[in-house]
C-alpha cells in the first residue's frame, strides 16, 4: 500500500509535464489492461477476485522478509523456538521468540504489508463490481468473497498489531494519504460486519472444481474465532451493524456450522495433513499451496504458490528419502512434547530426530523435535521448480474440530458431546467439559497450527506470562547453552507486535507506537 502511494507521488508530477494534449490524455490505452479499461466483464471480475485470493498465500514481501503467518505464530507461542541455521539466520525470528522485538523487525513489517495488499485489492474490486457487466448472482458472490477476505486480512492485522488504520475504500489521492489508526473496537466491528454479510451470501457448498473459494461456513466459523479473541482480550461484544455479536450469537453461528454444514471429523487424525486430505470434510477454511506454476525465482518468492512454512520448519537433513533440506525454523519445544506425552496425537504432530533417515545438521536452538504437520516431507515435494519454493501442503486455517471446541467453550448445551467427539476420534476417554479441559484439548488438538499463541493471549496477561515465559526448560536433545532457550514474556506489550517503524515514519506523526515498545 505504501509502495503504491510512492508510485502515485512519482507519477502525478510526470503526468503534469505531458502538456495539454486533450486527445491523447482522453484516449484509453489499447495495448494494455489498466484500471480504466479492465473492470468491464465477468471474466475481468473473476481475475480481480483471484488477485484478492492470491494474497492469502503471501508469506513474504519483496525486499522485506519471509514471514509465513503460521510459522511466526508458532514461534511467538510456547510450542516452538526461533531456530534456523544459526543465530544470525534466525535473528528476526528470535526477536519474536524472546519478545525483544524492535519496530524495525523485518518479519513484523512484512505481515503488515501483505495484509494491507489484500485489503487494498478487496476494496478496489468492491468499488468496481457494480459497474461490471455480469450476472447479479455472480456479483453477489464476488462481493461476499471480498468481504470475507477483507475481514480475514483485518483479523490478522488486528490481533497482531491492535492499533491499525481501518480502510474500507481505496485511497483516492494525496488528500487521503494520511490515515490515522482506528480503535480496536471500530476495526473488530467492521470485521464482524464483513463476515456476517459474507455468511449471508456465500454458498453453502463449494464444488470440487472451485476448491479454495470460501463458503458461508468459513465465514461463520471465522467470526466465532474473532469473537473469542476480542471478547477474551477486551471483555466486550461485537457490533456488526445492527446485529450484536455476543456469546449467544457467536455460539449460534458455530452451532449452524456443526448442524448444517456437512463438515465432520476425519476418522484418522494422522490423515488430516496428508495430501489426499486437502479440502477434506474436516477442512472449513483452507489456503491453497502447490507447485503450479513451478517456481524458480528467489527474487520474487511470493510469485510462487509453495508453502514456505513447510520449507522453513522442515529438518535440516540431507541424504534422506523422506525429507529434503528444510531450514529447521520453529523447532518444537520440550514443553509441547511433555504436554502431548501419552496422547495419540503426539506422533502425528511432532517429528523426532530419531525418525529421520539421512544426515541431520543441527540448527540454532536445536531441540531434536520438528513439526510433522507442516514439513519438508516427500509427500509434499513439488514436481518441478526450485524445491524449496514448491512445497505443496495446504494451510488448514480452520478445522471442524476447532469449531466443535469453540462451541463447547462458548457453553453449548452439547459441550460434552463436542469435547467427547474430538477425544474419541483419537481413542481418548471422556473428561468433564469444564473450561480448563476444553482449552487444554484445544492446545493438544490444534498444536503447531498457528493457534496456540492467540488462545493464550485471550486468557489474560497473567496467564500469558505464566505460559509464555520459559526458564530452565530443557529436553534431552537440546543443543546449546540454556540461555538460548530461556524466554521472558513482556506483558507490557499485551502480546501485540510493534507498529513497523517505517509505517510510523511515513504516517507523518499520525501513528503512535504500541505500548511496551
Amino acid at each position: 500500500m505504501k509502495a503504491y502511494t510512492r508510485i502515485l507521488l512519482f507519477l502525478i508530477p510526470a503526468l503534469l509535464l505531458v502538456g495539454c494534449s486533450k486527445d491523447f490524455l482522453d484516449r484509453k490505452p489499447l495495448d494494455q489492461e489498466v484500471s480504466t479499461n479492465f473492470y468491464q466483464t465477468e471474466e475481468d471480475a473473476m481475475q480481480a477476485l483471484v488477485a484478492v485470493y492470491d494474497v492469502l498465500g503471501y508469506q513474504s514481501s519483496p525486499g522485506v522478509a519471509w514471514a509465513p503467518y503460521l510459522t511466526v505464530s508458532d514461534i511467538l507461542s510456547d510450542d516452538a523456538y526461533a531456530g534456523g541455521g544459526d543465530a544470525n539466520d534466525g535473528l528476526d525470528e528470535n526477536e519474536l521468540n524472546t519478545f525483544t522485538i524492535p519496530a524495525t523487525n523485518q518479519i513484523v513489517h512484512s505481515i503488515w504489508i501483505y495484509n494491507y495488499i489484500g485489503i487494498y485489492r478487496a476494496n478496489l474490486l468492491l468499488e468496481k463490481i457494480d459497474g461490471i457487466d455480469a450476472d447479479p448472482a455472480f456479483k453477489k458472490r464476488v462481493i461476499a468473497e471480498c468481504k470475507f477476505l477483507r475481514g480475514y486480512f483485518y483479523s490478522q492485522l488486528a490481533r497482531s498489531f491492535e492499533n491499525v488504520p481501518l480502510l474500507t475504500q481505496t485511497i483516492k489521492g494525496p488528500s487521503e494519504y494520511g490515515q490515522p489508526q482506528s480503535s480496536p473496537e471500530a476495526v473488530y466491528n467492521q470485521i464482524a460486519l464483513d463476515l456476517l454479510d459474507a455468511a449471508a451470501d456465500l454458498p453453502a457448498v463449494i464444488p470440487s472444481a472451485e476448491n479454495g473459494r470460501v463458503s458461508k461456513w468459513a465465514a461463520e466459523a471465522l467470526l466465532g474465532r474473532v469473537f473469542l479473541f476480542y471478547n477474551g482480550v477486551y471483555n466486550a461484544d461485537l457490533q456488526a451493524g445492527s446485529v450484536r455479536v455476543d456469546r449467544a450469537k457467536a455460539l449460534e453461528l458455530l452451532e449452524d456450522v456443526i448442524a448444517n454444514s456437512g463438515h465432520d471429523l476425519l476418522s484418522n487424525y494422522a490423515d488430516i495433513f496428508r495430501l489426499s486430505s486437502e479440502f477434506s470434510v474436516e477442512s472449513v477454511f483452507e489456503i491453497t499451496h502447490g507447485d503450479s506454476p513451478a517456481w524458480w525465482d528467489w527474487g520474487y518468492v511470493r510469485g510462487g504458490e509453495g508453502n514456505l512454512s513447510a520449507q522453513m520448519q522442515g529438518p535440516r537433513v540431507t541424504g534422506s528419502t523422506q525429507w529434503n533440506r528444510g531450514w529447521s525454523f520453529a523447532p518444537v519445544s520440550q514443553k509441547l512434547v511433555d504436554a502431548l506425552a501419552g496422547d495419540p496425537r503426539q506422533s502425528a504432530t511432532i517429528l523426532r530426530q530419531g525418525d529421520l533417515d539421512g544426515t541431520l545438521a543441527n540448527g540454532f536452538q536445536h531441540t531434536g523435535y520438528f513439526s510433522r504437520k507442516y514439513s519438508s516431507d516427500s509427500e509434499h515435494w513439488g514436481s518441478d521448480g526450485q524445491f524449496e519454493l514448491n512445497r505443496t501442503c495446504n494451510n488448514r486455517v480452520i478445522r471442524f474440530s476447532d469449531v466443535l471446541l469453540m462451541a463447547a467453550e462458548l457453553g453449548s448445551p452439547n459441550a460434552q458431546t463436542y469435547l467427547d467427539r474430538v477425544r474419541a476420534r483419537v481413542g481418548l476417554s471422556s473428561v468433564p467439559a469444564t473450561l480448563d479441559n476444553i482449552l487444554r484439548e484445544r492446545r493438544l488438538e490444534l498444536s503447531l497450527e498457528g493457534i496456540r499463541y492467540f488462545d493464550v493471549l485471550r486468557r489474560g496477561m497473567a496467564f500469558a506470562t505464566q505460559e509464555l515465559t520459559l526458564s530452565g526448560v530443557r529436553g534431552p536433545n537440546y543443543v546449546g547453552d540454556q540461555q538460548l532457550f530461556d524466554v521472558t514474556f513482556n506483558p507490557a506489550t499485551k502480546g501485540f507486535l510493534p507498529i513497523p517503524q517505517r509505517e510510523i515514519d511515513l504516517s507523518a506523526g499520525l501513528f503512535k507506537q504500541n505500548a511496551g515498545y
